[in-house]
């Protein structure tokens, strides 16, 4: 019998996606669950399993195309069994089943740094969730490995590990220009992920009145706070007390005290919203996308910081899911990670806020008369001044920065 693979409904506001990569080929035996296909939508990548045990009979829609919901993607026969296996291949089948989040779920830079080192994945730890195999346990398993005498010099190897970081060839064609022509120009189409990045920040430049409001804040209390607690957090807690869940608690108590900061327009509307679902921007090699925690305010430190380093893992992954990236209220983003010292946040609508953090830099600050050299964050707030007034944005920011320097208050919600 054949079995035909569509895909499913598409999220809603998705009409339609691009297939990306064909994971299996025809003459390839599949098992049920087992991943066929990535998609990309324009907000995420999404992974079609196989709908049945059986031979991959034939692909339908080939890489590249752009598919809608229902579309007919591949057609398997699952009457066909799986081919004679040698021995030892039978023994590799039952350590991928002894280990399924390492050999099923690899996301596709997993997959490029494994074929390009022709490395078997089940050799290499998995520190991931579940299992789960990261391009960082590569990249730890190729520099632990010996090396020959006539091994490659360390700017050819550092040079391999910067091509691993680089776009899949799906997304940007290899080019090798020869010494003889050096001045080329590509055209390479835009992921669907980068054309909905560019939409909504148009979006938001014709559609809102942004404005931004700057603040400084001094980190002294908080890196006090981390060296004295720090090992403790995570022997009781197992996970890092970072900065990020510090700005998290401060950002949610700030929208507490100002409420017009956590609402939205639509129409002619104000939705005001009593739940606090803050975003958390995070760079990944297929762009910018925002994870959303929610109930900030009914959520400890720890549960923040699980939420973003879980969060995190998934988005780089490639592991992200829609639901993941949907909604939100507030938004966060942290361009100091990259070493930025100042910028201005563009909105993410419908949400009327954003809050920009930096890079921490000492420099000298008059501290009760004297001048002291300090751990100093530049703090920016943009927000939709049709919305809010510049009095309630420069109050709220105030508020996160009094929250940020009395860590011990905003710990005790006092």
């Amino acid at each position: 019998m054949t079995i035909e693979v569509k895909l499913a409904n598409l999220p809603e506001s998705v009409t339609e996606a691009t297939l990306l990569e064909w994971l299996k080929q025809p003459g390839d035996y599949v098992k049920r669950d087992e991943k066929l296909v990535d998609i990309e939508t324009d907000k995420v990548l999404l992974e079609i399993p196989s709908p049945a045990d059986g031979i991959l009979q034939e692909i339908i829609t080939p890489e590249g195309s752009v598919v809608s919901a229902h579309s007919l993607l591949a057609r398997i026969d699952d009457q066909a069994g799986p081919p004679l296996a040698s021995a030892a291949a039978e023994s590799l089948t039952t350590a991928s089943s002894a280990a399924p989040e390492t050999a099923l779920k690899l996301s596709p830079s997993v997959r490029q740094l494994l074929q390009q080192y022709q490395l078997d994945p089940l050799q290499i730890p998995a520190s991931g969730k579940k299992g789960q195999l990261l391009k960082s346990d590569i990249l730890k398993y190729i520099e632990s490995q010996p090396q020959p005498s006539e091994q490659r010099s360390e700017t050819t190897a550092q040079a391999d590990l910067e091509q691993a970081d680089r776009p899949l060839p799906q997304e940007i064609a290899e080019h090798t220009a020869s010494p003889e022509d050096t001045r080329q120009t590509r055209r390479v189409p835009m992921t669907r992920i980068r054309a909905k990045i560019a939409e909504r920040l148009l979006q938001a430049q014709q559609n809102t009145a942004m404005l931004t409001t700057f603040n400084e804040v001094n980190m002294s209390q908080i890196i006090k706070l981390r060296k004295t607690h720090g090992e403790r957090f995570l022997k009781q807690h197992q996970i890092k007390l970072g900065f990020m869940s510090f700005f998290v608690k401060a950002v949610t108590h700030s929208l507490q005290k100002f409420p017009v900061l956590n609402a939205s327009i639509e129409a002619n509307d104000i939705l005001y919203h009593n739940f606090y679902d803050i975003g958390i921007a995070v760079g990944t090699e297929r762009g910018l996308i925002v994870p959303v925690i929610r109930d900030c305010d009914r959520l400890n430190f720890a549960a923040v910081e699980t939420q973003i380093a879980h969060y995190a893992e998934a988005a780089r992954s490639g592991n992200i899911s829609l639901d993941d990236i949907s909604g939100g209220t507030f938004t966060i983003t942290n361009g100091g990670v990259y070493g930025s010292l100042m910028s201005t946040p563009i909105l993410n609508p419908p949400q009327s806020g954003i809050l920009g953090l930096h890079k921490i830099d000492k420099r000298p600050v008059a501290i009760d008369d004297q001048i002291l050299i300090q751990p100093m964050m530049n703090l920016a707030l943009t927000y939709d001044h049709r919305l809010i007034d510049g009095s309630d944005a420069v109050r709220f920011l105030v508020s996160v920065k009094e929250a940020i320097e009395d860590p011990l208050s905003l710990m005790l919600e006092i």
